[in-house]
């Protein structure tokens, strides 16, 4: 099995979650030379080990290109689960430049009794009238143009305030995780929540609000995950994608 800090060029890290920073951290361990690039959409990102680079590549092709130019010996993208466009450039740009691709992917939560899916967030504003009137939005702020034409009471929630289009009635809160069951609880019951809507992220960092929407009764409105490109398979750990790396 060949050493990881014999690979013959850097290896690419595309995304800002935890787990895109712990694989940076096992990486440099390792001795390999990473490059983790972040979008530059949060403020204050917290930082993975390595060398970092903030801002898109412009497009497939510029991706490829960056890929050629840096000698790239592998990407992995570990963006977020719906950062559906940045996964699809990522697969294209590596096939395109000849470079191994892994995608790493936390699994989904695990779905509980009761649940409402919907397929997208437009799908979910649809359905969220039939659910509720007070309603915890957590899909992020960049979703928040597809629920503004209902009059309905949102909490929102998101690490950066949001700029487009909002619901005519709604209070921001900015806040980042992780959570807590009890902080939670708390939120729901002080803004007299009936409904919780949220992609299904997978993870620990925000996951308190599925158990306290389950104690308060609160119903859970989850948005599906889009599917990956077809022929992708991702891995789920990071030791799942070091172990990819090293098998070339």
């Amino acid at each position: 099995m060949p050493e990881l800090s014999g690979l013959p060029g850097p290896v690419l890290i595309l995304g800002g979650t935890a787990e895109a920073r712990a694989l940076a951290a096992a990486l440099v361990d390792a001795g390999v030379h990473v490059v983790s690039s972040l979008a530059g959409r949060v403020r204050g990102p917290a930082l993975p080990v390595g060398e970092v680079r903030i801002g898109g590549f412009g497009g497939v092709e510029g991706l490829a290109a960056w890929l050629r130019e840096h000698g790239v010996a592998a990407v992995v993208d570990a963006t977020h689960p719906f950062a559906s466009t940045m996964t699809a450039h990522a697969v294209s740009a590596s096939a395109t430049a000849g470079v191994p691709l892994v995608v790493l992917r936390r699994p989904g939560w695990p779905p509980e009794p009761g649940w409402v899916w919907a397929e997208s967030t437009a799908a979910a504003a649809t359905l969220l009238p039939s659910w509720g009137k007070r309603v915890f939005l957590t899909t992020g702020r960049t979703s928040l143009a597809a629920f503004v034409d209902l009059d309905l009471e949102f909490l929102v929630r998101c690490v950066d305030p949001p700029t487009g289009p909002m619901p005519r009635r709604v209070h921001v809160l900015l806040s980042r995780g992780p959570f807590t069951v009890d902080g939670e609880r708390s939120l729901m019951r002080e803004h007299g929540v009936d409904v919780l809507v949220t992609k299904d992220s997978g993870g620990p960092l925000t996951s308190a609000k599925l158990a306290a929407a389950r104690e308060e009764g609160v119903t859970v409105l989850v948005v599906r995950r889009p599917p990956l490109p077809a022929g992708v398979e991702a891995v789920d750990t990071v030791e799942a994608a070091v172990a990819r790396l090293r098998a070339g």
